[in-house]
């Protein structure tokens, strides 16, 4: 199996300046560099997919890490930049051990609600034999044993309360229980909650078995307890239902996890960021504007209201989108930069340069 370039000292300087980041004692941002390449070309997948859901069943655990790190080993790491594996079942997960139906290709992954599912009969149990959830824990079980003391291995992406009850009873039919039915969303996301938590607990000792840290569905190391935590339905609800129905849920998950954070995903959630900037316990917010939106860049007024708010700020970004946010921040203190851009090791080495020089 190819090796993964990276020492126990490139360890301990990402776990020095990444504590120095968490605690606002880092004078420069994050800048975790994903397309360095030793040719500058996009690493190749061979046969890795990106959904582990679409694999088989009667494919080993082992085969999966095989080929992970065969993909992985063709990064070169630069700035921040660290190995890890985002163990990607699809968004949202758990509905599948909760008893959604789940569907995998190697491009998406949804889910839909069982036979005859409403929430007037729907009772919420965690099935620990279910065949995702089993298979959730074989695969980072695997990879952690593997690779786990070089690789950061992530929680995989539970969800938030309202997609996986949207799993459990359909979209349509939650948009209507929000209006007729609110007390029985009350009870039903309650009970999410609570295996939501549970899951992580169940997950959490197998990650630090080995790992020197956790992170979730993103690039955002931590210490301790890290997770991304998320509610995409509520693009559809209004402030107040976000109130009664979300922020329960967000505010017991930061009291029980280390280091939150947000994934503010589009325009849509714009309307409940004062919601969640009042959250003592949430750390930081990531920022995904939306296909055909302004790019990164263009959203200083949403950082400077993140940020006059005490909060962290994650935003995935272009090269240059990076280099214009400083300039416009005036720092890019307190924030991560995730670049995607392809680039050569020169070429990061030059862009690095460049940005030191903007803090």
């Amino acid at each position: 199996m190819p090796q993964i370039n990276f020492t126990d000292s490139d360890w301990d300087r990402i776990e020095r300046d990444y504590n120095a980041w968490w605690a606002g004692q880092l004078d420069r941002p994050l800048v975790v560099l994903s397309g360095v390449t030793a040719d500058g070309r996009p690493r190749r997948r061979n046969g890795f997919y990106g959904f582990l859901s679409s694999y088989p069943p009667d494919v080993a655990p082992e085969k999966i890490v095989r080929d992970f790190v065969n993909y992985e080993s063709q990064r070169v790491y630069k700035g921040d930049s660290y190995p890890l594996w985002f163990i990607n079942f699809g968004p949202g997960i758990l509905a599948g051990p909760l008893g959604s139906v789940v569907n995998a290709t190697e491009e998406t992954v949804w889910f839909d609600p069982p036979a005859g599912a409403s929430l007037s009969h729907l009772k919420i149990t965690m099935d620990h034999d279910n065949y995702w959830w089993q298979r959730i824990l074989a695969v980072t079980r695997a990879a952690v044993d593997a690779v786990g003391d070089r690789v950061q291995i992530s929680y995989t992406d539970l969800g938030g309360n309202l997609d996986i009850l949207a799993g459990l009873i359909g979209t349509q039919s939650l948009l209507f229980e929000l209006i007729d039915r609110p007390d029985l969303v009350d009870r039903a996301v309650a009970d999410i909650t609570r295996l939501w938590i549970e899951a992580l607990d169940e997950l959490t000792p197998i990650l630090l078995a080995k790992c020197r840290g956790t992170n979730s569905w993103h690039s955002i190391w931590a210490p301790g307890t890290m997770y991304m935590l998320q509610c995409d339905f509520s693009y559809m609800i209004s402030p107040d239902m976000f109130k009664r129905f979300v922020m329960p849920d967000l505010t017991a998950c930061c009291r029980h996890i280390e280091y939150p954070f947000y994934h503010l995903d589009g325009i849509g959630e714009i309307p409940h960021l004062d919601y969640l900037l009042s959250i003592d316990n949430l750390r930081g917010i990531q920022w995904i504007q939306g296909d055909g939106k302004p790019p990164a860049e263009a959203w200083i007024d949403l950082y400077r209201r993140i940020r006059a708010a005490g909060k962290l700020v994650q935003v995935n970004v272009s090269a240059a989108g990076a280099l214009e946010i400083c300039r416009k921040m005036g720092s890019g203190k307190g924030f991560t930069f995730a670049v995607g851009d392809s680039m050569t090791p020169a070429q990061a080495d030059s862009f690095l340069k460049e940005i030191s020089a903007l803090r």
